[in-house]
């Protein structure tokens, strides 16, 4: 399944946001590591609608479990 260009671009957004935050503490490669792991997860959702902020709740998630 194609993803929806909306949906790309607000994930990109949500990756850039996340390489922000975590400028200090991660590195990129982690911060796109868990953003795709988390956009996976959700893969064959039908609805999208809300799927790139689960994603970024997810991202966080793993980026802060995974800090300590």
């Amino acid at each position: 399944m194609a993803i929806d260009p909306r949906e790309q671009e607000a994930i990109r957004t949500v990756t850039e946001r996340l390489k922000s935050t975590y400028s200090d503490t991660r590195t990129p490669d982690e911060i796109e590591a868990a953003v795709a792991a988390a956009h996976a997860s959700f893969s064959d959702r039908r609805v999208r609608d809300f799927v790139p902020v689960l994603v970024e709740r997810k991202a966080r998630t793993a980026l802060d479990s995974a800090s300590g």
